[in-house]
């Protein structure tokens, strides 16, 4: 799954339409997309946290290191 990033070309500028998207092979094995859910209209500044809290590895946008455990 990814989210999907439309430019709005009409309306307000600068912002975008977010879909939540999946991926899927047909019958034939061709892969294919389809819309899980429309997110919705978002500003340019919030891009990055959308698409952070779909992304696989679930870590922050603007983490500059990797948080690391002890044993205990």
């Amino acid at each position: 799954m990814f989210v999907r990033v439309i430019p709005n070309n009409k309306g307000k500028k600068k912002t975008y339409f977010c879909d939540l998207v999946e991926s899927f092979r047909d019958q034939k094995g061709a892969p294919k997309h389809r819309v899980v859910v429309k997110l919705g209209q978002f500003d340019q500044e919030h891009l990055p946290y959308i698409r952070a809290a779909y992304a696989r590895d679930p870590n922050l946008v603007f983490q500059k290191e990797k948080v690391k455990y002890s044993k205990q």
